[in-house]
């Protein structure tokens, strides 16, 4: 039926260019301007409705692959791939765009079934493939998931029956590191099997995927119950599920995990697919959801044991999306950190309170639980924006050591292997 109005409208008048099938419209001068209400919708040709297109005042608003995008003359005109515009070699922007006029038309219009052409007041002609247009366009990309993912709980994941990957395959071919990295993409965790249980190995590991990020922890740390650092976690002592270092501006990435030794009992390591967790609250609670993601906390850690002096605070949402399709990157869960809610209206912190139970009780559900035994030769990776991690009780000595990733590094790493990431 849209088709059918727009061949309707198909008969405004325009000045017919030299090659069949394509339609060019002028526009007199900078001194005019094309009224909204005057507005016409144009085809590539009379006999294919694939695209369609009209200006407005301000912008162009084009039909193509059944996503109707709207287009500033500004914004068409910077984001020009011309070679006096665009360096295709570095892929970077050439053109100054402080120099783009705010108030720039188009001169004249051309679409045909692949691209479309505008050619501006100074003569440059700009050309634009349509499928690049959607790709890029703000309706397009809404459409888009920026990082493909399988959520899970732990029925999910056990079905799933994600394999490990060894870890001489892991450091010595590409094939063995995409399957890695694919699985961590996906899952948000992934092990490396057979890894010689040492710090240096260890190491060598979490290496081959990217640079180790220095933290006020050092870079590789060993991790006892010595409370040497005067922390929950450097104690016996079970952690609920949480994520990791939410009193950071930016919490690190990535964390790796390798026992070492262990000799006792206890001491499950607990894991939680915190996606997963509020993906539930979007569908039963939208606007618990959205409070989540709106309202900023503030997270802290205050150290003061031996030499080592910190106080690090960390500001942001629970529930961290992309504002064009709500997509959710990044959980910021730790009740442990969480400082004074001093940065919450009295007339929202009980609405607050109200949503935050509702995550808790979703991550809380034994059905989300997945419980593994880490034991040494065994390395796990932990997406720590996305899963949270936690441990039961134990008993005896027990050594663990790891780091933490820098996240651009990783998906760089997956990239260059062909992955979305």
């Amino acid at each position: 039926m849209w088709c059918r109005r727009l061949a309707r409208l198909f008969s405004v008048p325009c000045r017919q260019s030299g090659s069949t099938g394509h339609r060019l419209l002028w526009l007199p001068g900078s001194r005019r301007t094309v009224p909204a209400a005057v507005a016409r919708w144009h085809h590539t040709a009379p006999e294919s409705l694939s695209c369609a297109w009209q200006l407005h005042g301000d912008h162009l608003e084009l039909r193509y692959a059944n996503t109707l995008m709207r287009f500033d003359f500004v914004w068409l005109r910077d984001h020009c791939r011309s070679a006096s515009c665009y360096n295709a070699k570095t892929n970077q922007r050439s053109l100054d765009t402080a120099s783009v006029d705010l108030g720039i038309k188009p001169k004249a219009v051309r679409v045909d079934e692949t691209t479309l052409f505008l050619t501006w007041p100074d003569g440059h002609v700009t050309r634009y493939g349509l499928e690049w247009l959607v790709k890029n366009s703000y309706e397009g990309q809404k459409q888009q998931v920026m990082h493909p993912r399988i959520l899970w709980n732990a029925e999910i994941y056990r079905q799933a029956q994600v394999p490990s990957v060894d870890c001489r395959s892991f450091l010595e071919t590409d094939e063995g590191l995409k399957e890695f990295l694919q699985n961590f993409l996906l899952y948000g965790i992934a092990f490396v099997e057979n890894v010689t249980p040492t710090k240096e190995d260890t190491q060598v590991l979490a290496e081959r995927i990217s640079l180790i990020r220095e933290t006020i922890y050092g870079r590789m740390w060993y991790f006892t119950s010595d409370f040497s650092r005067g922390d929950t976690a450097y104690t016996k002592l079970a952690l609920d599920r949480h994520t990791d270092t939410t009193y950071f501006q930016e919490p690190c990435g990535i964390q790796v995990f390798h026992c070492l030794k262990h000799e006792g009992t206890g001491g499950r390591t607990l894991l939680v697919d915190g996606f997963y967790a509020a993906e539930q609250v979007l569908r039963q609670a939208p606007d618990q959801f959205e409070l989540l993601s709106k309202v900023p906390l503030k997270h802290e850690y205050v150290e003061n044991v031996g030499d080592c002096h910190n106080h690090m605070i960390g500001v942001g949402p629970v529930l961290n999306v992309y504002p064009w399709n709500n997509e959710l990157y990044l959980i910021r869960y730790n009740n442990y950190d969480r400082a004074v809610i001093n940065t919450v209206p009295y007339d929202v912190v009980h609405r607050w309170y109200t949503a935050h139970r509702t995550l808790t009780a979703e991550l809380r559900r034994p059905e989300n639980e997945l419980w593994v035994k880490l034991k040494p030769g065994k390395a796990l990776f932990i997406d720590n924006w996305r899963v949270l991690h936690g441990r039961e009780a134990f008993t005896g000595y027990r050594q663990l050591c790891g780091c933490y990733l820098t996240r651009d590094d990783v998906l760089n790493t997956a990239r260059l292997l062909g992955l979305q990431a």
